[in-house]
């Protein structure tokens, strides 16, 4: 039987993401520049094709990127051959490195649905801070929840630069206890109606409450923590938003 990884981004998976998300949203891109300046040593985790990396690169930042996909860094090197990249396990890395400013854009901290691994992550990117350093990420909140199906439905349908469709077939089921929302997925690649590739994905994100993330924040060491419900820094005052925005530091 196939193993399946979970929130493995594959082949098919890559392609649908660069034909759907290929440039940063530009309020989303501005927040993250708005902490970055020239001269300092950046890093983005989860850093995927490099919507995000890349325009850094653009504007002349440090920038170094660093994703477990293949994949997705491959593709990131057709767009940027020069740009610095490790693909890494983010749950084993380890580097002498410290870095100005860390982010992790669109909410992939949800990815992690252990909650002691991703507290683990958290440390480890907080030790790879430099003294002044600032670690910004997002996350998905409990308003974000999918309506439950219990059928694969087609979710997104595109086509390929070779004129293929490519669809994604996917079913939702959210787990109260352990506020985790399952999104397993099937990708399809047809030529007419000959299925070419298929591709599945064992899709899962942990969605926060507010107030939650901050806890773990402030028990593994950032003395300075803000939360914004939106890329124009809102505070954030309940879980009426779908994402929450970290701001952390420990100075």
């Amino acid at each position: 039987m196939e193993q399946i990884k979970q929130n493995y981004y594959g082949s098919l998976c890559t392609e649908m993401y660069e034909i759907l998300h290929k440039v940063a949203p530009n309020d989303e891109l501005r927040f993250y520049l708005s902490y970055a300046k020239k001269g300092q040593k950046i890093l983005e985790p989860l850093c995927g094709s490099g919507r995000f990396l890349v325009p850094f690169l653009e504007y002349g930042f440090d920038i170094c990127g660093m994703d477990l996909s293949d994949e997705m860094l491959k593709k990131l090197k057709q767009k940027a051959p020069n740009a610095k990249t490790v693909c890494a396990d983010i749950t084993k890395y380890s580097s002498n490195e410290k870095y100005d400013y860390i982010f992790i854009s669109s909410g992939s901290v949800s990815l992690f649905t252990n909650i002691d691994q991703c507290k683990n992550i958290l440390k480890k990117l907080k030790d790879l801070l430099s003294p002044n350093g600032k670690f910004v990420f997002a996350v998905d909140t409990i308003a974000h929840r999918c309506k439950d199906d219990s059928d694969y439905q087609v979710a997104v349908s595109v086509k390929t630069e070779q004129g293929y469709d490519l669809l994604l077939k996917t079913k939702n089921y959210y787990d109260e206890q352990t506020q985790t929302q399952f999104s397993p997925s099937v990708y399809e690649l047809y030529n007419g109606s000959e299925l070419l590739q298929s591709e599945r994905m064992d899709f899962q994100t942990h969605l926060y409450k507010f107030g939650e993330m901050e806890e773990y924040l402030r028990e593994i060491g950032f003395t300075s923590v803000k939360t914004y419900s939106s890329f124009s820094k809102e505070i954030a005052i309940n879980d009426s938003c779908e994402m929450f925005l970290f701001e952390c530091s420990s100075y």
